[in-house]
């Protein structure tokens, strides 16, 4: 499996593709870095991302997962860059349960990307799992623009 790694703010990342798609992006630098166009795209994007640039991941996304998990992905990606939405609100937009979205949340393997932590608690922050925690949601929606 191709995958590229790189240097952010919030740590090294890798990014792996599989059949013209990105499977996941991680955090830690990657054994094998074996490049493709694809994942020089991501890349870059995400390079301009973490420079502040208002940016659209319009890559072509395969994750792994169930297919409640994929509609919750894909409507994680309708949270614009500096908003948020709430675990209830998302689950309502897509006639779920807020807890079955907080697991999908977590067990998203393109973070970042697919913008799980644009997705709060009614009441805070909530989780993320991503490295770092907590404190890489907030360093990435503070990047954002995002009212915390």
């Amino acid at each position: 499996m191709p995958q590229l790694s790189m240097h952010s703010p919030v740590g090294d990342l890798t990014i792996s593709a599989e059949n013209g798609a990105i499977v996941a992006l991680d955090w830690g630098r990657g054994r094998d870095q074996d490049t493709t166009p694809l994942l020089q795209r991501a890349r870059a994007l995400l390079d301009a991302y973490f420079d502040g640039e208002p940016v659209d991941f319009d890559l072509p996304l395969d994750p792994a997962g169930s297919a409640f998990q994929r509609r919750v992905w894909t409507a994680m990606c309708d949270i614009p860059a500096g908003g948020t939405e709430t675990y209830g609100g998302l689950a309502a937009r897509i006639d779920g349960i807020a807890r079955a979205v907080g697991t999908a949340c977590g067990k998203n393997p393109i973070p970042i990307i697919i913008p799980c932590h644009r997705v709060v608690a009614a009441s805070g922050l909530g989780g993320y799992s991503g490295d770092g925690g907590l404190d890489t949601k907030v360093a990435l929606l503070r990047l954002e623009g995002a009212l915390l």
